[in-house]
């Protein structure tokens, strides 16, 4: 492979005199210029406009010329370097910002092909295309990445899209990335939470008011609908609605316009909104407190975020993302997680799912006063044994008494169901009385093609 001939500039940041050899064999026609700090990078960064950045560190050493990158209207592409990258070292550069990525020892022909893939568009490479909206939310796991695929796949339609999960799973997460990544990216992105508005406000913050509507309203106030003009309208515990703004709501999904209290006309409205609930909407639709036929206008497309015990592998690269940024924003000295340690948060059930990970995180940067988290660094709340595993002398009648686990039993009736429709998503479904999103998320939780 050869390597581009327009590179005449290349910034080196490494003490390492066998890299600089090593690059000069490969771009041998461009003028190298070496730092040995981040820091004199930096400044020879903004003084030479370099072609091509190759930086040696650990992931938080080059975090400072990763984030230059980003920030720098033009700016060349970074290869990163560093002693024996691990997955998550790999995960985090990545999503830093890095073109590529070397772990030493290096071969020259490993360097020359980098050099070559990082610098391989027409003229210089530079970063110019945006960065993934998906990207903050961490996932390792067959069932987060197909979620994740799903709704990268209904961003860029208009489509209402309901997004259930337990508490902390990260619901407005995937709303904030739905929109970054819709055609509305430009509008504004504007979210209510319901169940943080007394009732008797909650229509006024929806719909807005007119001078006089009731007492106090003294001027015309618009309501989030209308702040949302031209982009997405996020509301959050959806379930917790009146039924004066459910019926209000049904109306803006199916006609596109609002009523003002105290107005005398209508108004059109051109927004998308995106819901979001951790409660049972059928069950509340059985009791009485939900419309049946706000349900079907809000589940155009439904969306549902595992819980992070369903998701054990994602632990990890979370925890890890979590503590690069705590290094970054206020010097933490956690750098990794001892085996053992890690095997007691895989445990864990995470009732708080990713928001209780980030608080033990963010304990543990207050508490924990060694590089690396040893078991009893962890707060006692996630070293308890899980209540599955707890009681273990109590009589209790369990699938394994029929040779099969919960796990092995489901995807049996997965695969059963698959093949008595050959293999039709939407017959399976509704065999199974399952929606097609889910059970295209429990066939990759289970690896079934």
């Amino acid at each position: 492979m050869s390597t581009p001939m327009n590179l005449q500039k290349v910034l080196l940041v490494s003490k390492d005199s066998d890299l600089r050899l090593l690059l000069q064999a490969v771009v041998s026609h461009a003028n190298i210029h070496v730092a040995h700090s981040v820091s004199e990078g930096l400044s020879l960064w903004s003084e030479m406009s370099p072609d091509l950045v190759i930086g040696e560190g650990s992931p938080p050493a080059l975090a400072p010329l990763l984030d230059y990158a980003r920030r720098a209207p033009e700016s060349p592409p970074v290869l990163a370097i560093g002693d024996h990258y691990s997955l998550q070292d790999v995960v985090t550069i990545m999503r830093a910002g890095a073109a590529d990525y070397l772990a030493k020892p290096i071969l020259l022909e490993d360097l020359r092909t980098a050099v070559s893939r990082a610098t391989s568009q027409p003229g210089v490479a530079r970063f110019t295309s945006p960065p993934d909206p998906f990207a903050p939310i961490v996932s390792v796991s067959p069932q987060m990445n197909l979620i994740k695929h799903l709704a990268k796949e209904v961003a860029v339609t208009d489509a209402t899209v309901l997004i259930t999960g337990e508490s902390g799973t990260g619901k407005e997460l995937f709303a904030q990335a739905i929109h970054a990544a819709s055609p509305r990216a430009q509008g504004p992105l504007v979210a209510l939470n319901c169940a943080g508005i007394p009732e008797n406000l909650l229509e006024a913050e929806l719909f807005g008011y007119q001078p006089g509507a009731f007492t106090d309203a003294k001027q015309a106030k618009p309501g989030k609908f209308q702040v949302a003009e031209g982009g997405t309208l996020f509301l959050d515990e959806i379930g917790e609605l009146s039924a004066t703004a459910q019926a209000k709501l049904l109306r803006v999904l199916e006609d596109h316009s609002i009523d003002p209290l105290g107005a005398t006309h209508s108004r059109r409205v051109n927004i998308r909104v995106l819901a979001a609930t951790n409660e049972d909407l059928l069950a509340h639709i059985k009791s009485g407190r939900f419309r049946l036929d706000l349900y079907y206008r809000l589940n155009v497309y439904q969306l549902r975020i595992p819980p992070l015990r369903e998701r054990r592998e994602d632990i990890e690269p979370i925890l890890l993302i979590f503590l690069e940024r705590a290094r970054q924003e206020h010097g933490c000295r956690i750098t990794r997680i001892a085996p053992d340690a890690l095997t007691i948060l895989q445990r864990h059930d995470w009732p708080g799912n990713v928001r209780e990970l980030h608080n033990v995180v963010e304990w543990l940067t207050i508490t924990c006063k060694q590089p690396v988290i040893q078991p009893d660094h962890l707060p006692q709340s996630v070293r308890i044994a899980p209540r599955s595993e707890r009681h273990n002398s109590e009589p209790k009648l369990s699938l394994l008494a029929f040779g099969l686990s919960f796990q092995e039993m489901e995807k049996k009736m997965l695969e059963e169901a698959l093949h008595k429709t050959s293999g039709n998503i939407s017959e399976a479904s509704r065999l199974l009385k399952l929606t097609r999103n889910t059970l295209r998320y429990r066939m990759a939780k289970h690896h079934i093609q």
